[in-house]
Protein backbone atom coordinates (compact mmCIF):
# COMPACT_ATOMS: atom_id res chain seq x y z
CA UNK A 1 0.00 0.00 0.00
CA UNK A 2 1.38 3.34 -1.10
CA UNK A 3 1.63 6.28 1.72
CA UNK A 4 -1.57 8.41 0.17
CA UNK A 5 -3.67 4.88 0.86
CA UNK A 6 -1.82 4.67 4.00
CA UNK A 7 -2.97 7.95 5.24
CA UNK A 8 -6.58 7.62 3.91
CA UNK A 9 -7.16 4.45 5.94
CA UNK A 10 -5.49 5.48 8.87
CA UNK A 11 -7.66 8.92 8.70
CA UNK A 12 -10.94 6.08 8.08
CA UNK A 13 -9.75 4.28 11.31
CA UNK A 14 -9.64 7.64 13.14
CA UNK A 15 -13.00 8.71 11.98
CA UNK A 16 -14.76 5.33 12.91
CA UNK A 17 -13.33 5.09 16.32
CA UNK A 18 -14.36 8.61 16.92
CA UNK A 19 -17.89 7.44 16.32
CA UNK A 20 -17.97 4.54 17.99
CA UNK A 21 -16.12 6.93 20.69
CA UNK A 22 -19.13 9.10 20.69
CA UNK A 23 -21.88 6.99 20.11
CA UNK A 24 -24.53 7.79 23.38
CA UNK A 25 -25.46 5.27 25.98
CA UNK A 26 -29.05 5.19 27.74
CA UNK A 27 -29.69 3.66 30.61
CA UNK A 28 -33.24 1.81 31.18
CA UNK A 29 -34.33 0.52 34.20
CA UNK A 30 -37.56 -2.39 34.03
CA UNK A 31 -38.73 -5.72 34.57
CA UNK A 32 -36.92 -8.53 34.94
CA UNK A 33 -37.60 -12.32 34.21
CA UNK A 34 -39.22 -12.97 30.62
CA UNK A 35 -39.78 -8.98 29.93
CA UNK A 36 -36.12 -8.57 30.57
CA UNK A 37 -35.42 -10.93 27.71
CA UNK A 38 -37.82 -9.31 25.26
CA UNK A 39 -36.19 -6.40 25.69
CA UNK A 40 -32.54 -7.44 25.46
CA UNK A 41 -33.35 -10.23 22.59
CA UNK A 42 -35.55 -7.86 20.35
CA UNK A 43 -36.34 -4.33 21.34
CA UNK A 44 -33.33 -3.53 22.65
CA UNK A 45 -31.29 -4.23 18.83
CA UNK A 46 -34.09 -2.86 16.87
CA UNK A 47 -32.97 0.22 18.42
CA UNK A 48 -29.79 0.53 18.77
CA UNK A 49 -29.81 -0.26 14.93
CA UNK A 50 -32.47 2.55 14.17
CA UNK A 51 -30.78 4.90 16.50
CA UNK A 52 -27.16 4.55 16.67
CA UNK A 53 -27.20 3.89 20.56
CA UNK A 54 -26.52 1.63 22.96
CA UNK A 55 -28.79 0.43 25.42
CA UNK A 56 -27.80 -0.80 28.75
CA UNK A 57 -30.97 -2.70 30.78
CA UNK A 58 -30.98 -2.40 34.45
CA UNK A 59 -33.67 -4.81 35.62
CA UNK A 60 -35.68 -4.61 38.70
CA UNK A 61 -39.05 -4.26 40.57
CA UNK A 62 -41.22 -1.41 40.32
CA UNK A 63 -40.73 0.00 44.03
CA UNK A 64 -37.23 -0.55 43.43
CA UNK A 65 -36.67 1.39 40.50
CA UNK A 66 -38.44 4.23 41.79
CA UNK A 67 -36.67 3.94 45.11
CA UNK A 68 -33.26 4.34 42.89
CA UNK A 69 -34.59 7.56 41.32
CA UNK A 70 -35.06 9.04 44.73
CA UNK A 71 -31.36 8.31 45.92
CA UNK A 72 -30.16 9.65 42.83
CA UNK A 73 -31.89 12.89 42.42
CA UNK A 74 -30.02 15.49 41.14
CA UNK A 75 -27.97 12.80 39.41
CA UNK A 76 -29.45 9.95 37.99
CA UNK A 77 -27.89 7.07 36.42
CA UNK A 78 -31.12 5.64 34.61
CA UNK A 79 -32.42 7.54 31.62
CA UNK A 80 -35.66 5.91 31.05
CA UNK A 81 -37.78 3.97 33.79
CA UNK A 82 -40.21 1.08 33.02
CA UNK A 83 -42.34 0.26 35.76
CA UNK A 84 -46.01 -0.32 36.44
CA UNK A 85 -48.78 2.40 37.27
CA UNK A 86 -48.95 2.85 40.77
CA UNK A 87 -45.28 3.27 41.16
CA UNK A 88 -45.20 5.36 37.93
CA UNK A 89 -47.56 7.94 39.40
CA UNK A 90 -44.78 8.40 42.87
CA UNK A 91 -42.28 9.06 40.35
CA UNK A 92 -44.49 11.86 38.15
CA UNK A 93 -45.36 13.03 42.09
CA UNK A 94 -41.69 13.00 43.26
CA UNK A 95 -40.96 15.18 39.85
CA UNK A 96 -38.66 12.42 38.20
CA UNK A 97 -39.88 12.40 35.00
CA UNK A 98 -39.33 14.58 32.43
CA UNK A 99 -42.88 15.48 29.96
CA UNK A 100 -43.32 13.59 26.68
CA UNK A 101 -42.37 15.35 23.73
CA UNK A 102 -45.15 15.34 21.28
CA UNK A 103 -45.34 12.29 18.16
CA UNK A 104 -47.58 11.08 16.76
CA UNK A 105 -47.58 7.71 17.78
CA UNK A 106 -49.23 8.46 21.28
CA UNK A 107 -52.42 9.66 19.38
CA UNK A 108 -52.88 5.81 19.17
CA UNK A 109 -52.39 4.97 22.89
CA UNK A 110 -55.76 4.33 24.69
CA UNK A 111 -56.99 6.55 27.33
CA UNK A 112 -56.24 3.79 29.62
CA UNK A 113 -52.94 4.14 29.19
CA UNK A 114 -51.84 7.44 29.58
CA UNK A 115 -50.27 9.25 33.08
CA UNK A 116 -51.30 13.13 31.90
CA UNK A 117 -48.32 14.03 29.80
CA UNK A 118 -45.61 12.54 31.98
CA UNK A 119 -45.22 8.78 31.09
CA UNK A 120 -47.00 6.54 28.80
CA UNK A 121 -48.06 3.00 28.90
CA UNK A 122 -46.28 0.57 27.05
CA UNK A 123 -48.04 -3.10 28.31
CA UNK A 124 -51.24 -3.67 29.95
CA UNK A 125 -51.52 -6.44 32.48
CA UNK A 126 -54.75 -7.31 34.14
CA UNK A 127 -55.20 -8.54 37.78
CA UNK A 128 -57.97 -11.54 38.51
CA UNK A 129 -58.50 -15.04 39.16
CA UNK A 130 -56.04 -18.41 38.50
CA UNK A 131 -57.29 -21.52 38.77
CA UNK A 132 -56.01 -25.32 38.58
CA UNK A 133 -57.97 -26.34 35.48
CA UNK A 134 -57.25 -29.70 36.20
CA UNK A 135 -57.83 -29.80 40.10
CA UNK A 136 -61.34 -28.21 39.46
CA UNK A 137 -62.57 -30.71 36.43
CA UNK A 138 -61.01 -33.30 39.21
CA UNK A 139 -63.18 -32.11 41.81
CA UNK A 140 -66.14 -31.80 39.75
CA UNK A 141 -65.67 -27.49 40.83
CA UNK A 142 -67.17 -24.38 38.13
CA UNK A 143 -64.39 -22.11 37.10
CA UNK A 144 -65.22 -19.34 39.26
CA UNK A 145 -66.78 -16.18 38.09
CA UNK A 146 -66.67 -13.67 40.77
CA UNK A 147 -64.18 -11.87 43.50
CA UNK A 148 -66.88 -13.65 45.60
CA UNK A 149 -66.20 -17.34 44.54
CA UNK A 150 -63.21 -16.93 46.39
CA UNK A 151 -64.48 -16.74 49.63
CA UNK A 152 -66.44 -20.46 49.45
CA UNK A 153 -64.87 -22.28 52.03
CA UNK A 154 -64.18 -24.85 50.31
CA UNK A 155 -60.40 -23.36 48.96
CA UNK A 156 -59.57 -23.13 53.01
CA UNK A 157 -55.80 -23.27 52.60
CA UNK A 158 -55.87 -23.68 48.78
CA UNK A 159 -55.86 -20.02 47.79
CA UNK A 160 -53.19 -17.61 47.60
CA UNK A 161 -52.87 -13.78 46.85
CA UNK A 162 -50.83 -10.88 47.37
CA UNK A 163 -49.36 -8.88 50.29
CA UNK A 164 -50.66 -5.20 50.09
CA UNK A 165 -46.90 -4.58 49.37
CA UNK A 166 -47.40 -5.62 45.80
CA UNK A 167 -50.22 -4.50 43.16
CA UNK A 168 -52.09 -7.93 42.76
CA UNK A 169 -52.32 -7.07 46.61
CA UNK A 170 -53.95 -3.44 46.57
CA UNK A 171 -56.23 -4.71 43.56
CA UNK A 172 -57.75 -7.34 45.67
CA UNK A 173 -58.50 -4.81 48.70
CA UNK A 174 -60.05 -2.21 46.60
CA UNK A 175 -62.10 -4.56 44.61
CA UNK A 176 -63.49 -6.15 48.19
CA UNK A 177 -64.33 -2.77 49.09
CA UNK A 178 -65.94 -1.51 45.89
CA UNK A 179 -68.15 -4.98 45.48
CA UNK A 180 -69.54 -4.44 49.21
CA UNK A 181 -70.19 -0.30 48.53
CA UNK A 182 -67.00 0.83 49.22
CA UNK A 183 -64.14 2.74 47.29
CA UNK A 184 -60.52 3.83 47.20
CA UNK A 185 -61.99 6.66 49.10
CA UNK A 186 -63.69 4.56 51.37
CA UNK A 187 -61.74 1.01 51.99
CA UNK A 188 -63.67 -0.31 54.80
CA UNK A 189 -65.90 -2.60 53.40
CA UNK A 190 -62.41 -4.14 51.90
CA UNK A 191 -60.86 -4.35 54.79
CA UNK A 192 -63.76 -5.56 56.57
CA UNK A 193 -64.39 -8.60 54.11
CA UNK A 194 -60.61 -9.59 53.44
CA UNK A 195 -60.68 -10.20 57.49
CA UNK A 196 -63.76 -11.81 57.83
CA UNK A 197 -64.41 -14.02 54.75
CA UNK A 198 -61.48 -14.35 52.61
CA UNK A 199 -58.30 -14.47 54.86
CA UNK A 200 -59.59 -17.77 56.67
CA UNK A 201 -58.92 -19.33 52.82
CA UNK A 202 -55.29 -17.81 52.77
CA UNK A 203 -52.25 -20.09 52.67
CA UNK A 204 -50.15 -17.50 51.38
CA UNK A 205 -50.18 -14.34 51.01
CA UNK A 206 -46.83 -13.73 49.02
CA UNK A 207 -46.07 -11.43 46.47
CA UNK A 208 -43.30 -13.28 44.78
CA UNK A 209 -43.92 -14.85 41.42
CA UNK A 210 -41.88 -17.13 41.17
CA UNK A 211 -43.19 -18.30 44.77
CA UNK A 212 -46.44 -18.55 43.54
CA UNK A 213 -45.78 -20.62 40.44
CA UNK A 214 -43.96 -23.09 42.94
CA UNK A 215 -46.77 -23.26 45.21
CA UNK A 216 -49.07 -24.10 41.71
CA UNK A 217 -46.60 -26.36 40.17
CA UNK A 218 -46.21 -28.30 43.69
CA UNK A 219 -49.77 -28.46 43.74
CA UNK A 220 -50.02 -26.41 47.29
CA UNK A 221 -53.11 -23.59 46.24
CA UNK A 222 -55.50 -24.58 43.39
CA UNK A 223 -56.38 -21.03 42.71
CA UNK A 224 -54.90 -17.63 43.16
CA UNK A 225 -55.43 -13.52 42.51
CA UNK A 226 -52.90 -13.28 40.13
CA UNK A 227 -52.16 -11.17 36.66
CA UNK A 228 -52.86 -12.23 32.90
CA UNK A 229 -48.89 -11.87 32.35
CA UNK A 230 -48.19 -14.14 34.73
CA UNK A 231 -50.75 -16.89 33.92
CA UNK A 232 -50.00 -16.93 30.31
CA UNK A 233 -46.37 -17.29 31.00
CA UNK A 234 -47.28 -20.31 33.11
CA UNK A 235 -49.43 -21.78 30.69
CA UNK A 236 -47.00 -21.82 27.64
CA UNK A 237 -45.04 -24.08 29.76
CA UNK A 238 -48.19 -26.52 29.29
CA UNK A 239 -48.97 -26.41 33.01
CA UNK A 240 -52.90 -26.61 33.40
CA UNK A 241 -53.84 -22.82 34.35
CA UNK A 242 -56.18 -21.01 33.33
CA UNK A 243 -57.32 -17.22 33.72
CA UNK A 244 -60.66 -15.48 34.61
CA UNK A 245 -61.60 -12.23 34.27
CA UNK A 246 -64.23 -11.89 36.98
CA UNK A 247 -67.78 -10.83 36.47
CA UNK A 248 -67.73 -7.56 38.35
CA UNK A 249 -64.63 -6.21 36.49
CA UNK A 250 -60.90 -7.01 36.56
CA UNK A 251 -58.27 -4.19 37.98
CA UNK A 252 -55.57 -3.47 34.91
CA UNK A 253 -52.33 -2.81 35.78
CA UNK A 254 -49.94 -0.66 33.15
CA UNK A 255 -46.55 -0.62 32.43
CA UNK A 256 -45.62 2.79 32.24
CA UNK A 257 -42.69 4.43 30.79
CA UNK A 258 -41.29 7.57 30.99
CA UNK A 259 -37.45 9.44 30.35
CA UNK A 260 -36.36 10.17 33.51
CA UNK A 261 -35.95 14.33 34.45
CA UNK A 262 -32.35 15.96 34.00
CA UNK A 263 -31.00 12.69 32.35
CA UNK A 264 -27.69 12.94 30.11
CA UNK A 265 -29.61 11.97 27.05
CA UNK A 266 -32.94 13.65 26.55
CA UNK A 267 -33.32 13.14 23.20
CA UNK A 268 -32.84 9.69 22.82
CA UNK A 269 -34.55 8.81 26.14
CA UNK A 270 -37.57 10.66 24.48
CA UNK A 271 -37.27 8.26 21.01
CA UNK A 272 -37.02 5.24 23.22
CA UNK A 273 -40.16 5.87 24.69
CA UNK A 274 -41.87 6.33 21.59
CA UNK A 275 -40.44 3.25 20.52
CA UNK A 276 -41.94 1.37 22.87
CA UNK A 277 -45.36 2.13 21.80
CA UNK A 278 -44.96 1.55 18.21
CA UNK A 279 -47.35 -1.10 16.71
CA UNK A 280 -43.95 -3.86 15.96
CA UNK A 281 -42.54 -3.72 19.59
CA UNK A 282 -46.17 -3.72 21.05
CA UNK A 283 -46.30 -6.90 19.53
CA UNK A 284 -42.80 -8.29 20.59
CA UNK A 285 -43.92 -7.49 24.35
CA UNK A 286 -47.54 -9.36 23.31
CA UNK A 287 -45.52 -12.72 23.47
CA UNK A 288 -44.30 -11.67 26.88
CA UNK A 289 -48.02 -11.76 27.98
CA UNK A 290 -48.74 -7.97 27.68
CA UNK A 291 -51.83 -6.28 25.88
CA UNK A 292 -50.78 -3.45 23.96
CA UNK A 293 -51.76 0.08 24.22
CA UNK A 294 -51.63 1.07 21.22
CA UNK A 295 -54.96 0.64 19.05
CA UNK A 296 -53.20 0.02 16.02
CA UNK A 297 -51.15 -3.35 16.59
CA UNK A 298 -52.57 -6.65 14.94
CA UNK A 299 -52.24 -9.16 17.29
CA UNK A 300 -53.46 -13.13 16.30
CA UNK A 301 -53.96 -16.56 17.48
CA UNK A 302 -52.72 -17.85 20.48
CA UNK A 303 -51.68 -14.74 22.03
CA UNK A 304 -54.52 -12.69 21.08
CA UNK A 305 -56.87 -15.00 23.16
CA UNK A 306 -54.27 -14.63 26.27
CA UNK A 307 -53.33 -11.10 26.66
CA UNK A 308 -56.04 -7.93 27.08
CA UNK A 309 -56.86 -7.13 23.57
CA UNK A 310 -58.92 -4.78 21.48
CA UNK A 311 -60.84 -1.46 22.15
CA UNK A 312 -63.85 -3.59 23.92
CA UNK A 313 -61.83 -5.26 26.64
CA UNK A 314 -60.17 -2.95 27.01
CA UNK A 315 -63.33 -0.79 27.72
CA UNK A 316 -64.14 -3.05 30.73
CA UNK A 317 -60.96 -3.31 32.69
CA UNK A 318 -61.00 -1.04 35.63
CA UNK A 319 -58.52 1.73 36.43
CA UNK A 320 -57.65 2.30 39.97
CA UNK A 321 -57.22 5.77 41.32
CA UNK A 322 -53.51 5.88 42.24
CA UNK A 323 -53.85 9.47 43.30
CA UNK A 324 -55.92 8.41 46.90
CA UNK A 325 -54.17 4.53 46.97
CA UNK A 326 -50.40 6.20 47.01
CA UNK A 327 -51.93 8.71 49.59
CA UNK A 328 -53.28 6.36 51.90
CA UNK A 329 -50.81 3.17 51.24
CA UNK A 330 -48.95 3.36 54.13
CA UNK A 331 -51.69 3.54 56.40
CA UNK A 332 -53.33 0.43 54.89
CA UNK A 333 -50.12 -1.39 54.97
CA UNK A 334 -49.87 -0.85 58.88
CA UNK A 335 -53.39 -1.64 59.35
CA UNK A 336 -53.23 -5.18 56.78
CA UNK A 337 -50.25 -5.97 58.83
CA UNK A 338 -52.16 -5.91 62.51
CA UNK A 339 -55.27 -7.24 61.20
CA UNK A 340 -54.98 -9.33 58.32
CA UNK A 341 -51.59 -10.40 58.41
CA UNK A 342 -51.01 -11.36 61.84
Amino acid sequence: MNRIGAFFLTLASCAAGHAIAQQPTIYVGGPGGSTQNVFKEKIIPAFESAHRVKVVYVSGISSELVAKLQAQRGKQEMNVVIVDDGPMYQAIQYGYCEPLKDAPVYADVYDMARFGGKAIGIGLNVTGIAYNKTTFAKNGWAPPKSWADLTDPKFKQRFATSSLSGTYGVHTLVMFARMNGGSERNIEPGFDSIQKKLAPNVLSWSSSPAKLAEMFQNRDVDVAIWGSVRVYSMKKTGFPIEFVYPNEGAPAVVLGACPVAQNTAPEQSQAFVQFLVTPQVQQWLATDGWGPTNSKTQLEGEVAQNVPYGADQIKKLIKVDWDVVNQKRAEWTNRWNRTIER
